[in-house]
């Protein structure tokens, strides 16, 4: 993690106000050291903006611990909530910066002397917006308490793991992180051998073997990238090794 840090912060220049990172990059499936980041950002006067999109329920996020200014995230991807729950954190001394694009009812709150936050004064009630999927938050949250989360989680990297290295042994090729790294959590890319239309490759995937897969080509190397949730199981792994396997054979003729 300490040598990808290193890489990264190559890119900053005396010019550099604000870095923003991925927590969890979405086409790598790469998982960045930003408490790192975070913390040379900080000695240096530089703001930190984390797009946490993968990263809740997929991995422990303790958001004052990121060392983050400010970290966006979703709750719909990992943290079985609906689509449209979500959240933006801000540390407190750096929440006079955030102003909303459509203020809330209440943004004047502040002005007429309570008591109440300027920050959820200017953000928590924008007019119709329906708030049902900020509510599910807490249901989810109880959900992954109830059915030790942690060890799902454990349960899914082992998964996946055993699906890159069957996937590696499948093409002959190596995995692009190492297995027993913290690198990737519930989510990683596995090499595949290239395929002349990777469009058709993925479509038939689909059509012909039900799996959705986001299937992606870079310069001339093919990746997938796998998710592997609590409700993945064994058997599923095994499919889609089998449909990868008479897929890339058919290709290799």
């Amino acid at each position: 993690m300490d040598e990808v840090a290193d890489e990264i912060w190559q890119g900053v220049t005396p010019s550099t106000r604000v870095i923003f990172l991925s927590h969890i990059t979405s086409g790598t499936a790469l998982r960045l050291p930003i408490e790192e980041i975070c913390r040379r950002a900080r000695q240096s006067g530089i703001l930190t903006l984390i797009d946490g999109a993968h990263a809740p329920g997929q991995i422990p996020l303790d958001l004052e611990a990121t060392g983050a200014d400010f970290y966006s995230g979703n709750c719909h991807k990992w943290m079985l909530c609906p689509k449209g729950a979500g959240f933006l954190f801000a540390r407190r001394d750096v929440q006079h910066l955030v102003e909303p694009l459509v203020v809330s009812r209440a943004f004047e709150l502040e002005k007429a002397g309570t008591d109440s936050h300027p920050m959820v004064d200017n953000f928590y009630w924008t007019g119709t917006r329906d708030p049902a999927a900020f509510l599910s938050i807490p249901a989810a949250i109880a959900f992954m308490e109830k059915n030790q989360w942690d060890k799902v989680r454990q349960q899914c990297h082992a998964l996946l793991r055993q699906a890159i290295t069957r996937i590696c042994d499948l093409t002959g090729l190596a995995p692009l992180y190492p297995l027993d790294s913290s690198f990737y959590a519930q989510m990683a890319l596995a090499p595949l051998t290239p395929v002349t239309d990777v469009a058709t490759f993925r479509n038939r995937l689909y059509e012909e073997h039900h799996i959705v897969m986001p299937i992606n080509q870079w310069q001339e190397q093919l990746f997938a990238r796998i998710s592997v949730q609590g409700y993945t199981t064994q058997d599923d792994i095994d499919k889609l090794l089998r449909s990868l396997g008479t897929l890339l054979s058919e290709y290799a003729k």
